[in-house]
C-alpha cells in the first residue's frame, strides 16, 4: 500500500464523495438538537484569501465537531453579490456587472470547495439573485407601510469618488470604507430605514448576549449612544421662536454665554442677518467640505461665524450671540449647543479666540476661580456658584435639581437623546437592489404593487464611467404608469445600500428555495437563531447591529420568533505576515490556491489552526507551513507501519493490560479529554493540536511484547485520527478508510474518555521547606496525607534543611505539595 502522502488525489477523492453523497445537507430533524454554524458569507472579489481560508477553516471545525457529537448542524454558504467593486471593474474592462460578479463566484465556489469546507451547498444563495432580491423588495414595502421606510432631505456623507451616499457607520476616519476617499456632506433626498425606534432594545439585549465579545457589545453601546439630559429652550431676540439645545449639563446653563449651532442647522441661514450671509455662506460651504472625523477631533482649531443674531439665556437673561462652529454636529442632540466656556474646553478655545465672556458656576470645594485668569476649562463636579438659589449645591445633585426647575418655569424638559441615527439606504449607484418606489406628479410617492414586484434591475445598461446610477440615465427604466392614477409616472433610481443584503441573508438560508412568500416561518423558526457566527470585529456596528434590527423588524412583522440573530460570536483574527496585515499593495499576499497545490488543504487548514487561538491575529510563517506538513506526513506513516497490526488487533481487555500499557491508554483518554474541552468549551485549536503532537510523540516510539499492546495501540491511532478529523478531514477519512472501518468519519461519533482510565496511578508531589523547592516525590495516587508527611520528612533531600531547627508545621495539599514550615 502506498506509504507516501500525496494530498491532491486523497482530497480530490473524499470532496468528489462529500459532494456525490450530499454528506453535510441539513434538513430539519426534532429528533435532534439543531446546531445553526454560519460563517459571514463573501463578497465575490474574484480570488479566496487567507482570510477566508482562516475564517471558514475555524467555522468548518466546529461544524465537524458538533456532527460527530449527534447535533444536527446547517452550515451554508452564499455570497455578497450587490456592490460598487463589480460596476467599477465592469466600467475598467468594459463588461457587465453580473458577468463579472457571476464569473467571480464559480471560481471562488471551486476554490473554497477545494478546501473541504463542509458546506450544505444546496442552501447556496447571492443576493443579486432575483430570487433573493425580489423578497427584499416586498420587505421594504412591509416596512414602507409600518413606517419604518421613509424618504426626508437630510445632509449626507457623500463620496465623491464613488459619487454615492454613505451611512455614519461606513465612514471610517473620515473616509469611505470602500475607497478611502475623504468624504464631505451633501444634500440630498434620501430612503431612511427607522433603526432608531428600535434604539432602547437593541441597547438593553446588549446586556443579554453572553456569548458575544464584550467589545463587540461595548461599541455597539457607545454607538446607540444612549444619554439622559435636557432639553432647553433659548428664545430668539426678537422672534416668537427660540433655539432648542440638548444637554446632559443643565447644571451649567447659568455659565452659558453663546450659542453654538452646527454649519449644517437648518436654521442657519434664517438666523444670520444680511450682512452677515455672504461670510456665513462662505464658511458653511468650507465646512461641508470638511472631513466629519476632522470636526470631532480634539486638537481641531476651532473656528467660527457670527450669524448677527442673539439669543436670551433662559435662567440668567444674558444676551447670547448665535455663532455657527466647525466642532458642532448636526446628527447629535439638536445640532445646537448651548457654549459654556469655563466647563467645557472646546467652548473654552472658541471663546478665547472670538473674546467671548466667560462665567463660572461650577468650581472645586475650597478654591475660588476667576474666569479672567482662567488657562482651560473646569469640567470635573464641584460645587454651584454664581447660579442663584442652586448656589452651594453639588454639581451632579445640581442637574436634576435644574432640571425640574426648568421644567416647572415651562423653559425645558428632562430628555433622553441617542447618537444613533435613522440608517440612509439610498445609493446613487446601478449594481444593487432597486428601492421599489414610483413618484407621480398627482399621487406622490406610491409604493410598487406587490403584483408587480420584483423590479427588476435591467441588464442592457451602458456603463460610462461618468459616475452615478445608469439607472437615472436609462429612459425605459425610469418612465412608467402610476398604479394609482395610471398617469406617467418615474421609478425611484436610487438601489438600496448592501448592508440591507447582508442584514437577513441568514434568515433566508433557513428556506433558500421557498416561492410564497419572504420566509417559510416553520423552517425559520426551527433553526434561528445562529448557534454560532464568526466573522470580523470591523462589522460590530455595521453589519452586526443592523442584522439585530432587521431580526426584531421581521420578528414584528410576523416573520419570524427570534428577537436576535446571533447566539454566540466569534470575532477572528487578521492574516498577518511581513508585519502587516495581507493585501495586494503590500505585497505580503499568500494564494492559497498555491498553498494547496503544494501541501494539500489540510495542510493550510492545520496551519492556520494551530499558529494562534482564533480570536488572536495569525502570524503567517512559511516555517510554520513546512512544519504541519511534516505533522501530517508523520501521523501517515505511523498508521501505515501499525496498520496490519491495527487490522489484526483482538478486542481490548482493560483488566489484563500491563502498567505501560495502562499508562499509554491513559495519555490517550488524557487527550480525548483535553481535546474536546478545546474544541468545545474555548474553540482552542491550537491548544488541542498541540495535545495530539504530544501524544503522537508518546506512541511513535511506543513498542511492546505484550498480547494486548496491538488493541492498545489501535485504540490510541483510532482516537488520533478521530480527534484531528474535525480539523484536516481529508488525511483522516483516508487513514479511517485504510484501518478497516467502513462507516466514514463523517458519520461516525466523537469519542469519549473513560473517567477511571484517566486517573493517574502515579502523581509527583512537591516537597518544600518554609515555602522553598526541596524535593520530588513520586508517589502512589490516593496515598493519605500523614504518609506524605511521613515521606516528605524521612526524604533525605529534605534532612539537611532540617537539622538543627524545631518544625512548626507541616501543610499538606494531597497529591500536590508538602510545606514544612521550621523557625
Amino acid at each position: 500500500m502506498e506509504l507516501k502522502y500525496t494530498p491532491k488525489e486523497i482530497e480530490q477523492k473524499w470532496q468528489s464523495i462529500w459532494e456525490n453523497d450530499k454528506t453535510f445537507k441539513a434538513s430539519a430533524d426534532r429528533d435532534k438538537k439543531k446546531y445553526y454554524l454560519l460563517e459571514m458569507f463573501p463578497y465575490p472579489s474574484g480570488r479566496i484569501h487567507m482570510g477566508h481560508v482562516r475564517n471558514y477553516s475555524i467555522g468548518d471545525v466546529i461544524g465537524r465537531f458538533k456532527r460527530m457529537r449527534g447535533f444536527n448542524v446547517m452550515h451554508p454558504m452564499g455570497w455578497d453579490a450587490f456592490g460598487m467593486p463589480a460596476e467599477n471593474a465592469a466600467i475598467q474592462n468594459k463588461s457587465h456587472p453580473a458577468t463579472w460578479t457571476y464569473e467571480n463566484i464559480a471560481y471562488m465556489r471551486s476554490q473554497i470547495k477545494k478546501m473541504g469546507f463542509s458546506y450544505d451547498w444546496d442552501r447556496e444563495l447571492a443576493t443579486c439573485d432575483l430570487d433573493y432580491y425580489r423578497w427584499e423588495q416586498k420587505l421594504f414595502l412591509e416596512m414602507f407601510a409600518k413606517g419604518l421606510a421613509y424618504k426626508k432631505t437630510s445632509f449626507v456623507n457623500w463620496c465623491p469618488k464613488c459619487e454615492t451616499v454613505l451611512a455614519n457607520e461606513q465612514v471610517e476616519d473620515g473616509a469611505c470604507w470602500r475607497c478611502d476617499s475623504d468624504v464631505n456632506l451633501k444634500e440630498l433626498d434620501q430612503w431612511f430605514f427607522r433603526i432608531t425606534d428600535y434604539a432602547d432594545e437593541l441597547l438593553e439585549n446588549t446586556y443579554n448576549l453572553p456569548g458575544w465579545p464584550e467589545r463587540v457589545l461595548v461599541m455597539q453601546r457607545n454607538w446607540i449612544g444612549k444619554s439622559f439630559g435636557c432639553e432647553i429652550d433659548f428664545p430668539v431676540e426678537n422672534s416668537t421662536d427660540a433655539i432648542r439645545v440638548y444637554t446632559t449639563r443643565q447644571d451649567t446653563v447659568f455659565g452659558a454665554t453663546f450659542m453654538s449651532l452646527a454649519p449644517e442647522h437648518p436654521r442657519a441661514l434664517e438666523l444670520t442677518t444680511a450682512e452677515n450671509r455672504e461670510t456665513v455662506s462662505a464658511f458653511i460651504d468650507k465646512i461641508r467640505k470638511t472631513e466629519r472625523i476632522k470636526r470631532t477631533a480634539d486638537d481641531l482649531e476651532k473656528e467660527g461665524v457670527f450669524t448677527g443674531s442673539y439669543c436670551t439665556n433662559p435662567v440668567t437673561g444674558a444676551r447670547m450671540p448665535v455663532y455657527l462652529a466647525n466642532f458642532v454636529l448636526m446628527d447629535y442632540g439638536t445640532g445646537a449647543v448651548m457654549a459654556v466656556p469655563t466647563h467645557d474646553q472646546r467652548d473654552f478655545e472658541f471663546a478665547k479666540k472670538y473674546d467671548l465672556p466667560l462665567r463660572v458656576v461650577i468650581q472645586p470645594e475650597g478654591e475660588t476661580f476667576d474666569a479672567a485668569t482662567m488657562r482651560e476649562a473646569f469640567t470635573e463636579p464641584g460645587i454651584m456658584v454664581n447660579s442663584e438659589k442652586f448656589d452651594g449645591m453639588q454639581s451632579n445633585d445640581a442637574k436634576e435639581a435644574i432640571a425640574d426647575y426648568l421644567h416647572k418655569q415651562g423653559k425645558g424638559a428632562k430628555t433622553v437623546n441617542y447618537r444613533l441615527r435613522d440608517w440612509g439606504i439610498s445609493r446613487q449607484r446601478y449594481w444593487g437592489n432597486p428601492i421599489p418606489v414610483i413618484y407621480c406628479d398627482s399621487c406622490g410617492v406610491v409604493p410598487v404593487p406587490e403584483k408587480d414586484l420584483p423590479v427588476v434591475l435591467p441588464k442592457d445598461v451602458a456603463f460610462s464611467g461618468e459616475g452615478g446610477s445608469p439607472l437615472a440615465r436609462m429612459e425605459s427604466f425610469v418612465s412608467c404608469s402610476c398604479p394609482v392614477c395610471g398617469k406617467d409616472a418615474r421609478r425611484e433610481t436610487d438601489t438600496m445600500d448592501t448592508f440591507v443584503q447582508s442584514s437577513w441573508y441568514f434568515l433566508r438560508y433557513c428556506c433558500p428555495d421557498y416561492t410564497d412568500g419572504i420566509l417559510d416561518r416553520g423552517s425559520v423558526d426551527y433553526w434561528m437563531s445562529v448557534d454560532q457566527y464568526i466573522g470580523g470585529i470591523e462589522h460590530a456596528v455595521l453589519h452586526l447591529l443592523y442584522a439585530r434590527f432587521f431580526t426584531k423588524v421581521m420578528r414584528d412583522l410576523g416573520h419570524i420568533a427570534a428577537s436576535e440573530p446571533f447566539i454566540n460570536l466569534l470575532t477572528q483574527g487578521m492574516v498577518i505576515k511581513d508585519g502587516a496585515k495581507m493585501s495586494k499593495s503590500k505585497g505580503n499576499v499568500v494564494d492559497p490556491d498555491a498553498l494547496i497545490s503544494k501541501y494539500g488543504a489540510d495542510t493550510a487548514r492545520l496551519f492556520s489552526l494551530f499558529a494562534a487561538p482564533p480570536e488572536k491575529d495569525l502570524d503567517w510563517n512559511d516555517q510554520g507551513v513546512e512544519g504541519s506538513f511534516r505533522f501530517l506526513s508523520r501521523i501517515w506513516k505511523l498508521v501505515h507501519d501499525r496498520l496490519d497490526m491495527i487490522k489484526n488487533a483482538g478486542p481490548l481487555d482493560p483488566a489484563s493490560l500491563t502498567a505501560e500499557e495502562r499508562n499509554l491508554r491513559r495519555a490517550v483518554h488524557k487527550t480525548i479529554r483535553k481535546v474536546t474541552e478545546d474544541l468545545d468549551e474555548s474553540f482552542h485549536f491550537n491548544t488541542a493540536i498541540a495535545s495530539v503532537m504530544e501524544l503522537l510523540n508518546i506512541l511513535q516510539p511506543a513498542e511492546l511484547a505484550s498480547p494486548q499492546f496491538p488493541a492498545v495501540m489501535k485504540e490510541a491511532l483510532q482516537s488520533v485520527v478521530l480527534l484531528l478529523s474535525p480539523l484536516v478531514p481529508h488525511i483522516t477519512e483516508e487513514l479511517w478508510e485504510r484501518m478497516g472501518n467502513r462507516q466514514p468519519l463523517s458519520q461516525t461519533d466523537w469519542p469519549s474518555f473513560d473517567p477511571d482510565v484517566v486517573i493517574d496511578e502515579e502523581v509527583l508531589v512537591v516537597v518544600q521547606v518554609n515555602g522553598k523547592l526541596r524535593s520530588k516525590l513520586t508517589v502512589a495516587a490516593g496515598t493519605d496525607e500523614d504518609e506524605l508527611k511521613a515521606l516528605a520528612l524521612a526524604d533525605e533531600k529534605v534532612a539537611p534543611f532540617l537539622d538543627g531547627v524545631a518544625i512548626r508545621k507541616v501543610i499538606c495539599v494531597k497529591g500536590k505539595l508538602v510545606n514544612i514550615v521550621v523557625g
